[in-house]
């Protein structure tokens, strides 16, 4: 089975780790945040480094800029894909992406197929939202999540609205709802890109999972 391994050095990563273990196995990482901005040198624990090197997939939410780009200098070449959830700065993103097997998305649930073997084993079940709806008579009779959002919001709006459509051939609506239904979830997509002061990611999130239900809709008429 795929191996995924999620490094973190601050508050962010578990939800995307509790939702990512469905599918594969995966391992949760916590490393010592540095206490300054700017070190000479980063210090990984050795049982921790050899935990990530064993990864096909590795996953850092790891806030420190130092920190990121020391471990995946250290460990891109033991990996197959490395995806880069918390960046800084297009330089910071340009200078990590220079590995061919790194990875720096927008928000994380923009993620789709690139061609990487291990890397479109883990975007089949995990980054860009999208869902079947099985319609029967042309009212909702199944909806199933083929591919989550890492931090789970796509089970979770699938959820609310087989509950209220079920059975329903109310389908004009049901994208739109989809979408504003993304906004009470605890979505942080707005904080995992750093420094960032562009408007907030949760609306491209939201977006993301109204396409993905009207394109539902439309496979399953």
């Amino acid at each position: 089975m795929l191996n995924v391994v999620i490094a973190t050095d601050g508050p962010y990563g578990e939800r995307a780790f509790e939702n990512i273990k469905k599918d594969f196995d995966t391992e949760f990482v916590e490393l010592e945040k540095p206490t300054s901005m700017f070190m000479d040198e980063i210090n990984i624990p050795v049982d921790a480094l050899a935990k990530i090197k064993g990864a096909n997939i590795l996953i850092t939410y790891t806030q420190h800029p130092d920190l990121t780009l020391d471990l995946v200098d250290m460990v891109n070449k033991d990996i197959d894909h490395i995806i880069v959830a918390a960046w800084r700065g297009e330089g910071f993103k340009n200078q990590l992406e220079r590995y061919e097997n790194v990875t720096c998305p927008y928000i994380m649930c923009e993620l789709e197929e690139n061609g990487n073997e291990m890397f479109d084993e883990f975007t089949s079940k995990i980054g860009k939202p999208k869902v079947d709806i099985t319609l029967e008579d042309g009212k909702i009779a199944i909806i199933d999540v083929i591919r989550s959002s890492p931090c789970g919001s796509t089970t979770f709006v699938a959820d609310y609205i087989s509950d209220k459509y079920f059975g329903s051939d109310d389908l004009e609506n049901i994208p739109n709802e989809a979408g504003l239904k993304l906004q009470h979830y605890p979505c942080r997509a707005a904080k995992m890109r750093l420094f960032s002061d562009e408007e907030c990611k949760k609306e491209m999130a939201s977006g993301f999972h109204r396409d993905a239900f009207e394109e539902g809709i439309k496979r399953g008429k």
